[in-house]
């Protein structure tokens, strides 16, 4: 994965990282809008430190917005 990156705004303990196109092998789904992030998409994955089991795959632009948006239902 791509370097970890220090977001000092978020409250939460994480370490963020960018996946690159190339990287990106698997399917998931985005927490922030609910579709899919396809094998061969850049993206962004946030791991709690205290819960690295806990980490999630965002589209990028919906993790830069997560504060501003509502979760998907």
């Amino acid at each position: 994965m791509g370097a970890v990156v220090n977001d000092d705004d978020d409250l939460e303990d994480l370490d963020v990282r960018r996946v690159h196109p190339f990287q990106a092998l698997k399917r998931y789904i985005c927490p922030g809008c609910g579709q899919y992030i396809e094998p061969g998409l850049g993206h962004t994955v946030a791991v709690p430190r205290l819960a690295p089991d806990l980490r999630r795959h965002w589209h990028t632009s919906c993790f830069e917005h997560r504060a501003k948006r509502r979760p998907p239902k």
